[in-house]
């Protein structure tokens, strides 16, 4: 997906758009009409191939593979899997600490009224837009199916960013030469405040020697909680309001800032902040005052969100989602099929009746889901998704 900036001799003044408004409103400019081809925008060389072939099977990144096929890259199921390897130790390690650093529970004996619910350690490998490794991340997560309604949790809804808005506020920032900053809150959901009583036992490999049988008091959400997104989202959302942003009647996930010298964007999807606005500088003491805040790691100019390879040529910004893809095609056993030239044959007919049942209707549904996200870069292949 390609967005570009129409051509000027200056600088255009700061965006009065506001996002709330639907893009096809009289209120919003129309969008550039002079889109290049991407071979102008990304000049290929005399040894460039073919992006793919009736007849080879499907190109793949040769940092794709090559991280695959490190045994490092696989993400344990288990503790007593993880606890073999130094990386996951060491993540394991960071968590626990950041969790103690937090005051995120006290110990106190169990009694037979509490709830107590379970936890877990979850590994994920972060990547690079490259598809190398950026980090080993452990996560503590409590079993939050073994809560009860009404007695230790409630309220539980907390909006993510549409979409649409993300397409609406790049195109702001590449048709206005606005820089893109993102930032990534570490432990974000220990930042919200719980209003019940929850009670976990004490994390697998953690447990105090002193005191084995109590039990953790919680005081702050933690990963796994029906309540923590919304307790999240509800401490931040407190944050921002204070430093005079306001949120958008579109969407609850987008928050403005208007002054006479600066218009300010602030997406947020649960720990993933992208802040873009007209004046750098006012950019910039926003996101220091934000850090100072809330525990959060600056990832620069924006070039990686939500699964999507973000390259800025220029005054152009070209969408992708080769990571991603690759994901769903070793998900589902694909690596090596054979790539064709249009997503759905002209003569395929649909009908309930053909064929047998699917022995795992979730799989079939995880794969569409899969297909459905990818549309935000590939809107070529929404017909045959849908």
């Amino acid at each position: 997906m390609l967005f570009m900036n129409p051509p000027s001799e200056s600088t255009p003044p700061p965006s009065p758009i506001d996002p709330s408004i639907f893009p096809n409103s009289p209120d919003t400019p129309n969008p550039p009409q002079n889109f290049k081809s991407l071979n102008s925008i990304i000049p290929l060389g005399p040894e460039t191939k073919p992006l793919y072939s009736k007849t080879s099977p499907h190109p793949l990144p040769h940092a794709l593979l090559a991280e695959y096929s490190d045994p490092m890259s696989i993400e344990p199921t288990s503790f007593t899997r993880a606890s073999q390897s130094s990386h996951w130790r060491a993540a394991m390690k960071d968590e626990y600490d950041a969790l103690m650093r937090n005051q995120t529970w006290s110990l106190v004996p169990a009694t037979s009224c509490m709830n107590i619910v379970g936890c877990k350690w979850v590994f994920k490998v972060k990547w690079k837009a490259d598809g190398s490794i950026d980090r080993y991340k452990a996560r503590l997560v409590a079993k939050g199916f073994n809560q009860k309604e009404g007695f230790d949790y409630e309220e539980t809804f907390s909006p993510v960013v549409k979409p649409a808005t993300i397409r609406t506020i790049l195109s702001l920032a590449v048709s206005y030469n606005w820089s893109l900053q993102q930032l990534d809150v570490r432990n974000a959901f220990l930042n919200g405040y719980l209003q019940e009583e929850v009670y976990m036992k004490q994390p697998p490999g953690f447990h105090d020697s002193s005191r084995p049988q109590y039990v953790c008091r919680l005081h702050k959400a933690l990963y796994g909680l029906k309540q923590a997104p919304r307790a999240w989202f509800q401490r931040l959302s407190t944050f921002l309001l204070a430093q005079r942003f306001v949120y958008s009647h579109s969407d609850a996930s987008l928050f403005i800032r208007r002054s006479s010298s600066c218009t300010m964007y602030v997406l947020v999807y649960v720990d993933n902040i992208i802040v873009t606005g007209f004046e750098p500088q006012s950019v910039h003491q926003f996101i220091d005052t934000l850090c100072s805040t809330f525990d959060s790691r600056r990832m620069g100019e924006l070039n990686f969100f939500l699964g999507m390879e973000i390259n800025r040529f220029s005054n152009n910004l070209f969408l992708s989602q080769t990571r991603y893809a690759f994901d769903l095609l070793k998900r589902f056993n694909m690596t090596e099929c054979k790539s064709c030239p249009t997503p759905l044959p002209s003569d395929t007919r649909l009908s309930c009746m053909d064929g047998d049942p699917l022995p795992d209707p979730s799989n079939y549904r995880s794969m569409l889901g899969g297909l459905q996200y990818l549309t935000l870069s590939r809107p070529d292949i929404s017909f045959a998704v849908n």
